[in-house]
């Protein structure tokens, strides 16, 4: 019987490799893989992606030195260049590769996208489009353009990334109803883009804990998570936790975690972002008309966290 699994497929640790002219990794991340993942076990996650720049992080615990079934380790990269100047940074999470891969500048931000996004797959990994309002390097139109991704971060627990968009800039979210409104299929998930473990945790640091999926897999073993990714049999989060929840053709009909005296609104969306249906409480439904395109649920907390359901697609 399946279950559901918490995880992270964002996350970088200090042993990162070239990036943006460091050659000794990322200069923001203040933790070594082992104290990262740490972190991760003693929060409950199932499994873990280090995703450091340019960089395929493997743990290698001696003999009988790893007690611990959990996290379960996902090899991982972040696939990191810039193009255009420096101007446009593009970064991709390789979600299972069987080997590091080298980032592929090919000019123009879209034929960049598509190279590397081929590169993962040769690779044997699943591809992830991460934080494309980071320096405001592109947004739905160039990622429309691109085939092959499975993946697209919905939202980024990194203060940098500018998440939410304004002045004209759309939203993650929005980036990804209209990719999703342009017919092309791609599942969003929410990450930490974690770097530092030590000392403060406040909104301004890249703190960890902020955004992870839940697959729901026939076993925590690593083809189970990589198929749960790869066929959107997981939901997003950055708080809200859903129990029970079932989707397809027929419709979405999902149940949320009491926690507390918070209350809880179920936003049914559609093609171009439309509102289908509004719902208060623990429990919400949507049956399709038919004719909406693609369906799908954004479920908030008056704490501000979310969750995010994968979208159903209506021929």
């Amino acid at each position: 019987m399946a279950s559901w699994y918490r995880g992270n497929i964002h996350t970088h640790s200090n042993a990162g490799g070239p990036r943006i002219g460091y050659p000794n990794g990322d200069p923001a991340a203040d933790s070594d893989p082992f104290t990262v993942t740490r972190w991760y076990r003693t929060h409950g996650y199932d499994f873990l992606v280090l995703t450091d720049h340019n960089h395929r992080t493997l743990l290698e615990y001696a003999a009988g030195q790893r007690r611990f079934r959990k996290p379960l380790m996902i090899p991982g990269e972040e696939v990191s260049l810039r193009v255009h100047n420096g101007t446009k940074a593009v970064h991709l999470g390789a979600i299972g590769i069987s080997r590091l891969v080298e980032p592929i500048d090919a000019v123009d931000v879209v034929p960049t996208l598509q190279a590397n996004v081929d590169a993962i797959i040769e690779a044997g990994g699943i591809a992830a489009i991460n934080h494309p309002n980071f320096s405001w390097a592109f947004d739905h139109v160039e990622i429309s353009q691109v085939r092959g991704a499975h993946l697209l971060e919905i939202y980024n627990g990194h203060p940098q990334v500018n998440v939410y968009g304004a002045g004209g800039k759309p939203s993650y979210e929005e980036i990804w109803d209209k990719v999703l409104s342009s017919g092309l299929p791609i599942w969003g998930v929410a990450t930490d883009d974690s770097h530092q473990f030590k000392g403060e945790f406040s909104p301004a640091r890249i703190n960890p804990g902020r955004g992870w999926v839940m697959v729901r897999a026939d076993g925590l073993d690593q083809d189970s998570i990589m198929d749960g990714l790869q066929s959107g049999q997981f939901y997003a989060s950055t708080g809200v936790t859903l129990p029970e929840l079932e989707q397809g053709p027929e419709g979405i009909k999902l149940r949320i975690a009491e926690d507390g005296d918070f209350m809880y609104t179920t936003r049914f969306v559609g093609k171009d972002g439309v509102t289908l249906k509004v719902v208060f409480g623990l429990e919400a439904e949507y049956q399709p008309r038919g004719d909406e395109g693609y369906f799908r649920a954004t479920v908030t907390c008056t704490n501000g966290g979310s969750a995010w359901t994968q979208p159903v697609f209506l021929s």
